[in-house]
């Protein structure tokens, strides 16, 4: 039997052949959903205004914190300086510490300058060394002081020239310190005065009283300095110690120290070469 013409199969053959076309014989398409208005939804303006509060509230909290802190700080009463103390003194007393500190009672403790109050305290005081400056909340300013150490004074007229370790003249005293030597440049006739200048032996005889033992140190009067390898310590009762140069200067103090033991009514050590010190006049 003959198929069905072309006429009789109509347009709906046609449309079936693409499968996926829509048409009376083919698989009807679902509709797409609409998008949601600009506008709407947890998207839209109100729900940014919904994230942006807390934030809002958050900053608001930070910044009342902030100022209620700088008030605290800088505007109120609570935290004002009121106590100022000193510490660490021996030569000195705290009164000449404060006065020299100037530091401003009253003023807010946060905004104290520490360093600026101790470049002043030594600027105004040459025998302090070091100093600390504390911030004791809620009102008090602490000095903790270390005072220079005299090692060897310089006789100046009627006067003493007082050296530290570091070699730093910080005073000068009418009366000379106990168990501080004094120096005696007698390097005048030396034939190495050209090389080694008064400075470079004061350094020398500074390095030396620095370095001795302290049971030495104690009974050290005197630092004769001839030249830079001939230097003699003056000990209480007379005695007299050949101490040569500043090298090996811990070796030298343990000879000595050793002889001093050994040879108690001894007048004369020599420690000049320490590995054979020698002894005399006991």
């Amino acid at each position: 039997m003959a198929g069905a013409t072309t006429a009789q199969r109509g347009p709906s053959g046609r449309a079936g052949k693409g499968g996926k076309g829509g048409g009376p014989s083919g698989a009807p398409q679902r509709p797409k959903s609409p998008k949601p208005p600009k506008g709407s939804g947890p998207r839209g303006p109100g729900g940014a205004v919904a994230r942006r509060v807390p934030v809002l509230l958050a900053l608001a909290a930070a910044a009342l914190l902030a100022g209620g802190v700088t008030w605290a700080l800088y505007g109120s009463s609570w935290l004002r300086v009121e106590k100022v103390t000193a510490s660490g003194t021996d030569v000195l007393t705290p009164e000449q510490v404060l006065a020299a500190a100037a530091v401003p009672v009253g003023a807010p403790l946060v905004g104290v300058d520490t360093d600026e109050i101790a470049a002043r305290v030594r600027g105004r005081l040459p025998r302090i060394d070091s100093v600390e400056v504390v911030r004791s909340w809620p009102h008090g300013i602490a000095l903790e002081v270390t005072e220079r150490k005299a090692v060897l004074l310089i006789k100046k007229g009627a006067e003493f020239v007082e050296v530290d370790a570091s070699g730093v003249r910080f005073d000068t005293v009418r009366q000379a310190p106990a168990h501080v030597p004094v120096l005696e440049l007698a390097a005048a006739g030396s034939p190495s005065a050209r090389r080694f200048d008064g400075e470079r032996l004061l350094r020398e005889a500074v390095a030396i009283a620095g370095s001795l033992p302290e049971a030495v140190a104690m009974e050290t009067s005197q630092v004769t300095v001839r030249s830079y390898d001939s230097v003699v310590l003056h000990l209480t009762k007379g005695r007299t110690v050949v101490w040569g140069s500043g090298e090996l200067g811990e070796a030298k103090g343990r000879a000595l120290t050793a002889l001093l033991k050994a040879s108690p009514k001894a007048d004369h050590f020599d420690v000049s070469v320490p590995t054979a010190p020698a002894v005399s006049g006991s």
